[in-house]
């Protein structure tokens, strides 16, 4: 009995070559999801750093590297966010000049 292979998933996206297209139907675009995903990870970050800073200044925070840490996660997603925020923005900027 032969079975089909439609069960692999891809290395970038985490789905199935089979399912993409039809998750992208019923979410909007890949890159919605990307900057969705992008987004919301600042979002956690940026909760993590005041969650750090608050129990820094109580004195709860046994270790201020993790407070760093932290912090430097924070700007790293910021610093992601924008880049990506860019290349769309020239993306939309080359689809602009095209002549058609």
């Amino acid at each position: 009995m032969i079975t089909p292979i439609d069960q692999i998933v891809a290395i970038s996206g985490g789905q199935s070559t089979h399912n993409k297209a039809a998750v992208a139907d019923q979410s909007g675009s890949m890159f919605g999801n990307v900057l969705r995903s992008v987004i919301e990870n600042v979002k956690e970050t940026d909760a993590e750093v005041s969650k750090k800073e608050y129990l820094m200044a109580t004195g709860q925070l046994d270790n201020p590297a993790e407070l760093v840490l932290a912090q430097i996660k924070s700007t790293t997603a910021v610093d992601m966010l924008v880049q990506l925020r860019n290349k769309a923005m020239d993306a939309y900027s080359e689809l602009t000049r095209i002549n058609l």
